[in-house]
């Protein structure tokens, strides 16, 4: 019989994993096809441009604007400081009148049409690194760099923060606590916690200040989210929150217990280096937050952990993603091929689930999300 498909969260032992570190303008690439790298090693490097602000010295010194060659200090492609002398009108030869820049950078241009004099501001540098523990497979010339690695992938639902590393510390004694302020200490400083049901707004506040790089949990508290933050998040993407830890939900909003493969991976793991980031987008171009571990010596073969995915079957491990058993895990005991009428008289293509915990229920095949090993 053919097969069902619905989008599903990768939660497996190994996998290859493939990232592009690409710059955001041209710039240089310090490393070549072939390279080790590890998370923070930088791979290129550019130079953003600095911010134009403008001044108008015809309206400061009083002159019309086709004059203002006459008072320029400055041309363009000189460099000021800001507070420093760029232009100066005299006045019946006594008065002196002076025009100050308002940064430090350049004369962009002088315009005697309008009296405008556009200031550009210092550049700024940026580097992207590799994030992972892995080989450069593919140089893209003054642009950036494909590093792939094999290694365990866990996918979350929801995050918040961007790229960070760590060794990784289980904080709970199982996937049903939940990870708070209590069992924060300071020894977590520059590691990734996995903590078991959710994470207390005060627990996530406590591991920002005891240093911790990053927290892995089942779920979240949408109004902790709130507090944590001082907003309520959009539909936009997440992952540049101004916060020193990320966060990992694997599960979704509420007291929701890890997954027990999830949470049993992870801990198999624990002291091993971790590469996560938080980035989330459920819009066109979906971004899943994700947990990687890097194998330092798994046997690099091009094909770890893929194939066919092949959908939905019988005994696929899945997720309810709505109401009324959201957040709930189970397995696919049967795929009934007819529409099924809902309880809001549309139909649909159903499956029945079996839930941790023995449960049965019918549930319709949108609402619920395949977790992939």
């Amino acid at each position: 019989m053919g097969h069902a498909y619905t989008p599903g969260l990768k939660v497996t032992e190994q996998q290859l994993v493939e990232k592009r570190r690409i710059l955001p303008l041209k710039g240089d690439v310090i490393v070549k096809v072939g390279d080790q790298v590890k998370p923070d090693d930088v791979v290129a490097r550019t130079v953003l441009p600095g911010n134009v602000v403008p001044i108008n010295i015809a309206n400061k010194l009083g002159i019309p604007p086709e004059d203002i060659d006459m008072v320029m200090l400055k041309k363009p492609g000189d460099p000021i400081k800001k507070g420093e002398e760029i232009a100066l009108s005299k006045t019946l030869f006594i008065f002196k009148n002076y025009c100050h820049a308002t940064i430090d950078g350049t004369i962009e241009s002088i315009s005697s049409i309008t009296g405008q004099v556009l200031q550009r501001g210092e550049p700024s540098p940026v580097e992207v690194k590799a994030y992972l523990q892995g080989e450069v497979t593919e140089v893209i010339p003054n642009e950036g760099v494909v590093v792939k690695c094999t290694g365990s992938f866990v996918q979350g639902i929801f995050g918040i923060g961007g790229e960070t590393n760590g060794p990784l510390h289980v904080a709970t004694q199982d996937n049903t606590v939940i990870l708070n302020e209590k069992l924060i200490t300071e020894d977590m400083a520059g590691k990734i916690i996995v903590g078991g049901s959710r994470v207390t707004a005060n627990g996530l506040k406590k591991a920002i200040k005891a240093g911790v790089r990053g927290i892995v949990v089942g779920g979240f508290d949408d109004q902790d989210l709130r507090d944590f933050l001082g907003y309520d998040i959009g539909v936009a993407i997440t992952g540049s929150e101004d916060t020193t830890t990320t966060l990992v939900v694997t599960e979704g909003f509420g007291e929701i217990n890890m997954a027990h493969k999830t949470f049993e991976l992870l801990k198999h793991h624990e002291g091993e280096m971790a590469c996560i980031n938080g980035a989330t987008q459920i819009r066109a171009g979906v971004i899943r937050p994700e947990v990687v571990v890097p194998k330092i010596d798994a046997d690099k073969t091009e094909d770890a952990g893929s194939g066919e995915i092949v959908g939905l079957t019988i005994g696929s491990a899945i997720r309810v993603i709505r109401h009324p058993y959201f957040g709930r895990l189970g397995a696919v005991t049967d795929l009934p091929s007819p529409l099924h009428v809902l309880e809001s008289e549309s139909k649909a293509r159903v499956l029945e689930v079996e839930f941790d915990g023995g449960e049965r229920a019918t549930v319709p095949r949108a609402n619920v999300e395949m977790i992939e090993d």
